[in-house]
């Protein structure tokens, strides 16, 4: 996993717990979601795609 993607990683779960922890703080709930989908995503694209070899 690339650094950038590790970051992201990263501030999604800090996120996430501030998210849950603080009730006032609930959209960082969300954002957090969205970061761990964005991450997870960079995660399969480039996991799927070192897979492939260039001719």
């Amino acid at each position: 996993m690339s650094l950038l993607g590790i970051i992201i990683a990263i501030i999604a779960v800090a996120l996430l717990l501030t998210g849950g922890l603080v009730q006032s703080l609930q959209f960082l709930l969300w954002v957090g979601i969205a970061l761990a989908i964005i991450a997870a995503i960079v995660f399969l694209v480039r996991y799927l795609g070192s897979g492939r070899t260039t001719p």
